[in-house]
């Protein structure tokens, strides 16, 4: 099955209340390696900024494991991605300055997939977790390795004001988001 599409029959994760400690919380001060080829400090960015984080991206020719499907949540990350990317006029004409993705894996995946299906922003790698655990964000592990689990942020200023956890299905995240935002103008 492609990346950019996922089963009907995935297992909806469940809110466990990991993200309810976010709300309001002030993005601490912690520098990622982006696909620019830069480093990003989220708590500096000004204005609005959406910041979405997902578990990992499949390679071609990857083939998805079943055990990947039963975990509530894991699959659509690609999904996830191409919706921020088909929706960013509409978040742009929204007041969004600025729109990450991020997570676990390391630059040069994150660039491999950033190319394959044309993003346009930048994906940043929080491979050593510092991210993920200044903000206790939830993660789970598969594989050997810890992943985050899939959320969004806005954060405005540096301090996030609006957490969207759990997020399913991934490829309507950037929808909600967009719908968030036409409420709030």
């Amino acid at each position: 099955m492609a990346h950019t599409s996922f089963p009907s029959d995935l297992p909806a994760p469940l809110d466990d209340g990991a993200c309810t400690h976010l709300d309001g919380f002030k993005i601490p001060s912690v520098s990622l390696s982006s696909t620019s080829g830069d480093r990003v400090d989220l708590s500096k960015l000004a204005g609005l900024a959406i910041i979405f984080c997902y578990p990992r991206t499949g390679a071609p020719g990857e083939q998805i494991p079943d055990e990947w499907n039963v975990i509530p949540g894991a699959r659509g990350c690609t999904p996830q991605a191409c919706g921020f990317r088909d929706e960013m006029g509409e978040l742009r004409k929204r007041g969004v300055n600025t729109i990450f993705g991020v997570s676990t894996q390391d630059v040069p995946y994150q660039q491999e997939v950033k190319t394959r299906v044309h993003l346009p922003y930048e994906l940043l790698s929080d491979a050593d977790l510092e991210f993920t655990e200044a903000l206790k964000l939830p993660t789970f592990e598969w594989q050997g390795k810890r992943l985050i689990k899939r959320l969004a942020l806005a954060a405005k200023d540096g301090q996030i004001i609006k957490v969207w956890y759990p997020v399913f299905p991934p490829d309507a995240n950037a929808k909600e988001v967009v719908a968030w935002l036409a409420q709030r103008n």
